[in-house]
């Protein structure tokens, strides 16, 4: 949706997750789509000539192993399933399924989107075994973190991004990074007015809270942050810490997969059309089976990718 805001012809999308995919092609009706791993997807030798040397490849690889709500290092190197019951897989490794990916399609760019615990402690030799991976497959590597409330998009949500460009056409683009390294020149400085949750706010219920988050909220003060830090006041119990508040003259926090928002000044969650809003996605946007806070909270706001492309576009593609 990002890059079709963007004003880019999106052909074609590989998914692991049917509930996903059934709502990527009602949406958006992709001329080719795979349901699979990219494990299988990067080794198939039947794919037409159209995915070949694209003007961009963009993935987003799954990544909770990183995350710093998740058990990170623990979690490394072992084989995980999501709860929708697909195929087990070592998810931190399918970064570099999906570069083998670029190697063989080899479009003129590839952008990659994780999360900012990527660049943090002992994951960053990760990232290192990126910029070679990349760097084996003929592309020059660069990564911005980037935070969506700067980009129109009314959540704060930092994420990573892998943007790279192959070598081949890169040379009237090149800059002197440093004394050793000369890299594409691409300036992404975004500086959009901050969206508050006022902005969004929409005045109807569809999410509501259990009595005992009811009892939390009526107990609520100023300098808490969430129903955990009540909870925690009250009965010294460390729960319902994933139970945010969003205050109308704040940006709100970002959207998780499992959203449990609750506005500090109205006693319930917010509800679909600030969900949508929040994410930056059309109100009439077919979920199907998904919970819209689910698909919101697992997917890079639309608007942060199309402001992405649009830069890519501007000071790349047109001089290419």
């Amino acid at each position: 949706m990002g890059y079709k805001l963007a004003g880019f012809d999106v052909i074609g999308c590989n998914e692991i997750d049917p509930k996903m995919m059934d709502a990527y092609k009602a949406n958006h009706n992709p001329k080719y789509s795979y349901l699979e791993s990219i494990v299988t997807f990067k080794d198939r030798e039947d794919l037409p000539e159209e995915l070949y040397n694209l003007d961009i490849l963009d993935g987003s690889p799954p990544c909770s192993s990183f995350s710093m709500a998740g058990n990170r290092e623990k979690d490394w190197g072992k084989e995980k399933k999501f709860k929708e019951g697909q195929a087990e897989q070592v998810l931190d490794t399918l970064f570099f399924d999906f570069i083998d990916l670029a190697n063989k399609l080899q479009p003129k760019i590839v952008v990659a989107e994780n999360v900012k615990g990527l660049l943090l402690g002992d994951a960053k030799e990760y990232v290192r075994r990126i910029y070679k991976e990349f760097d084996k497959a003929g592309y020059y590597c660069q990564h911005w973190l980037l935070d969506a409330s700067t980009m129109g998009v009314p959540q704060r949500r930092e994420r990573v991004f892998f943007i790279c460009l192959r070598k081949d056409l890169a040379a009237p683009l090149l800059v002197q990074k440093d004394m050793f390294t000369k890299v594409p020149e691409l300036k992404l400085d975004f500086k959009e007015p901050k969206i508050l949750f006022k902005d969004v706010y929409t005045d109807y219920e569809d999410r509501k809270i259990t009595p005992a988050i009811l009892h939390l909220w009526n107990n609520r003060l100023d300098i808490d942050n969430d129903m955990g830090d009540i909870n925690q006041r009250l009965f010294n119990k460390p729960t319902y810490f994933g139970h945010k508040f969003t205050k109308m003259n704040e940006v709100n926090k970002t959207i998780l997969a499992g959203d449990n928002t609750i506005l500090f000044e109205y006693p319930r969650l917010i509800n679909k059309s600030e969900l949508c809003k929040i994410g930056s996605y059309p109100e009439d946007y077919d979920f199907k089976k998904l919970k819209p806070e689910y698909l919101i909270g697992m997917s890079v706001p639309p608007v942060m990718t199309a402001q992405i492309a649009t830069e890519i576009y501007k000071q790349w593609i047109q001089t290419l």
